[in-house]
C-alpha cells in the first residue's frame, strides 16, 4: 500500500498545473538600416550597400536583441537576413517601389501579422514611392503573455504637406491601436521621422493618447523639448542619449499586463565597420523593458 501512495504521490506531482511566468524582461532595438537602392543614394554612408547590410545582421545575430524592429530594409534584405540567426522573422513585403521597407527579427513568436499602407503621403521626399506605413503583431511571451508590436515608418520631410502627412499617419496608427489593441500593452517604434522640438510636430498626439516616450521618461526626467526650441541634434554614432533622433520607442501597459522602461540607450558605437565608419544614417536605439501579469 505505501508503494501505491507513493506512486500516486508522484503522479500527482507530475500532473501539477506548471507555475506559469507573471514577470520577465525583453529588449527592443530599433534601427533604421538605409537600405535604399544603392542607384537611388548612398543615404551619405560610406562602403558597400550589401557589405553594410551583412554586417548589421552579423551585428543583430552577435548582440542577440529579443526584438529587432527594422525600417528601409528593401534592396539588401537578403544579406542582412542571411547573417542573422533570430529564430522568428517576418517576410519580406519586397524592394522598392512594393514593399515598405519594414520588418522584424525576434528570438519570440507572435501572432496577428499585418501590413497597413499609410492612407496619406507627400510626394516632397518621395515618401510617395514605396507603400509606407506600419506593421501590427502581438508578441508571445512566456507564460501566455502577449504584447502588441507596432513598426512604423513616418513620412519625412520639413515642408507643410509633410508635417501634415505625419500628422495623419500618426492619426491612422492611434486609430488602429484604439480598433485592435483596446486594454492591450503595446510598444510603438520606428522612424517616426518627428522631433518634440519641431514647431509643426505631431508625436504628441501619441503622449497625449497615454503612450510613455522612452526617452523623455528615462533620459530627460519625464520633461519633453518644448515645441520650436533648438534641435538637440544627434551625431551619427551618438556619443550621448542626451540628443533627440527621430527614431522613437513608445509604451503603454494594458489592463492584464504592465510594462515599464528600464534602460534607454544609443547602440551605435556597435553598429560600426570595419574602419569605424557608421553602417546607416540613423542611429539603433535600444530600449529594455520590464513586464508583469496583473
Amino acid at each position: 500500500m505505501k508503494t501505491i501512495s507513493t506512486l500516486i504521490t508522484l503522479l500527482l506531482f507530475l500532473l501539477r498545473p506548471s507555475s506559469a511566468a507573471t514577470s520577465g524582461t525583453f529588449d527592443l532595438l530599433t534601427y533604421n538600416v538605409a537600405g535604399l537602392p544603392s542607384f537611388l543614394t548612398d543615404n551619405g554612408v560610406p562602403g558597400d550597400k550589401a557589405t553594410n547590410a551583412a554586417t548589421i545582421g552579423s551585428k543583430f545575430a552577435e548582440y542577440a536583441y529579443d526584438v529587432i524592429h527594422v525600417q528601409e530594409d528593401f534592396a539588401y534584405h537578403s544579406d542582412l537576413y542571411e547573417h542573422d540567426n533570430h529564430a522568428y522573422r517576418t517576410v519580406t513585403s519586397g524592394n522598392v517601389p512594393l514593399g515598405s521597407g519594414l520588418n522584424t527579427l525576434s528570438r519570440f513568436p507572435w501572432t496577428t501579422f499585418a501590413r497597413v499602407p499609410w492612407s496619406t503621403c507627400f510626394i516632397n521626399e518621395a515618401d510617395c514611392l514605396t507603400p509606407k506605413g506600419f506593421t501590427f503583431m502581438r508578441l508571445q511571451l512566456p507564460g501566455g503573455v502577449t504584447v502588441d508590436l507596432y513598426n512604423l515608418h513616418a513620412d519625412a520631410g520639413d515642408q507643410q504637406g509633410d508635417k501634415n502627412a505625419r500628422r495623419a499617419n500618426d492619426q491612422q496608427l492611434l486609430a488602429y491601436i484604439a480598433a485592435n489593441s483596446v486594454g492591450r500593452a503595446v510598444v510603438i517604434a520606428g522612424d517616426l521621422n518627428d522631433r518634440y522640438t519641431e514647431s509643426g510636430r505631431s508625436i504628441h498626439l501619441l503622449t497625449a493618447a497615454g503612450f510613455h516616450d522612452a526617452w523623455i521618461e528615462l533620459v530627460r526626467g519625464g520633461v519633453a523639448p518644448a515645441a520650436g526650441s533648438a534641435n538637440i541634434d544627434c551625431g551619427i554614432p551618438a556619443g550621448t542619449n542626451d540628443c533627440e533622433d527621430v527614431d522613437k520607442i513608445l509604451y503603454r501597459s494594458g489592463d492584464s499586463v504592465s510594462l515599464s522602461a528600464l534602460t534607454y540607450i544609443h547602440v551605435a558605437n556597435k553598429f560600426v565597420q570595419s574602419n569605424g565608419d557608421r553602417l546607416s544614417d540613423h542611429n539603433p536605439i535600444r530600449v529594455e523593458f520590464a513586464w508583469s501579469t496583473a
